[in-house]
């Protein structure tokens, strides 16, 4: 093999290593990126963040559903206080949810939550949400959640939401992720 074309050989192997540590750190990198991504637009169903309630309240009424699950690892019982709400849109308005640790130990969790239809989410604001701080639960424990929310009334100058009368509040509750070892180990898994 000539000189050129070993000198030729290394510089495509090391493009080609190049091109897969780039790809290893967009893996990597995807999915704050696309968070990210979903907390500006409201795409996926994430829901924004507001200050204070719009100040405009109009007509139209729309439905809104609570829902509430945990993850696998998660063992806490987690749950809406009320099933649905119905309000104006602007008009602000107050969930509850229930978190209660069942287990001997403390545990500390944090909460995902989407809104659906995901169209919806960019209009869904919440004012005031568990879901912005860890959560600590000692054994035993028993915590009311409150969500303070509207859905903003730019939603009725938006043609793709016409037919929207109903929206689902959902979320997750998972184990923070340093607790998750020691959680299993406890439980036995």
């Amino acid at each position: 093999m000539t000189a050129a074309a070993a000198n030729k050989n290394t510089r495509v192997a090391m493009m080609v290593c190049l091109l897969v540590v780039g790809m290893v750190g967009l893996s990597y990198a995807a999915v704050p990126l696309y968070n990210l991504f979903c907390k500006v637009t409201g795409y996926g169903g994430t829901t924004q963040v507001a200050e204070v309630a719009s100040g405009a309240v109009i007509d139209r009424e729309m439905d809104v559903r609570f829902n509430a699950s945990v993850h696998r690892d998660m063992p806490w019982d987690f749950k809406p206080v009320q099933v649905h709400q119905t309000l104006k849109i602007g008009e602000q308005g107050i969930a509850h949810y229930e978190a209660y640790n069942p287990t001997g130990q403390t545990i500390v969790g944090t909460a995902t939550y989407n809104v659906t239809p995901h169209k919806a989410g960019e209009y869904f604001a919440k004012i005031d949400c568990f879901c912005f701080t860890e959560q600590e639960l000692k054994p035993g424990e028993r915590v009311d959640m409150p969500v303070v929310y509207f859905i903003d009334p730019l939603i009725a100058e938006d043609p793709n939401l016409d037919d929207v009368s109903e929206v689902t509040l959902s979320y997750t509750f998972f184990v923070m992720e340093d607790e998750t070892a020691r959680v299993r180990a406890e439980q036995g898994r």
